[in-house]
């Protein structure tokens, strides 16, 4: 199982790539792995500011359908179009190709939240 130490996650198997104040947020491989073929994915909160925690989007994969919450508070400036013809990517490659949105952060400081790789893979079991 990939778990990448450069990495931010939380508890709801998402990771986190911080860069500045501008995150990108997807699915961890874990995560994919228990969902199984992921079919589609829905984010309908383009240009929102959510709460940390708040639901941004759905996944879909042939057995059931998940939620994906916000790691943290802020403005979901982008969302990975690809992903509506290739939601299969979240499984082939959910650190690269497969990230789902960008967030400006509205409080950096959240970021010290977020679980090491070491932290989740304690969660996790691995």
């Amino acid at each position: 199982m990939n778990i990448p130490e450069d990495l931010k996650y939380t508890k709801d198997h998402e990771w986190v790539k911080i860069d500045g104040e501008i995150v990108t947020v997807g699915i961890t491989d874990f995560a994919q792995g228990e969902l199984g073929d992921i079919v589609y994915v829905e984010v309908e909160t383009l240009d929102e500011t959510l709460e940390a925690d708040a639901v941004f989007g759905t996944v879909e994969a042939v057995k059931t359908v998940s939620d994906l919450f916000l790691p943290v508070e802020g403005e979901i400036i982008e969302f990975n179009e690809s992903l509506e013809e290739e939601p299969e990517k979240v499984n082939e490659d959910p650190y690269g190709a497969g990230w789902m949105i960008k967030i400006k952060v509205a409080d950096t400081a959240d970021l010290e939240t977020l679980l090491s790789a070491n932290d989740y893979k304690a969660i996790i079991g691995a």
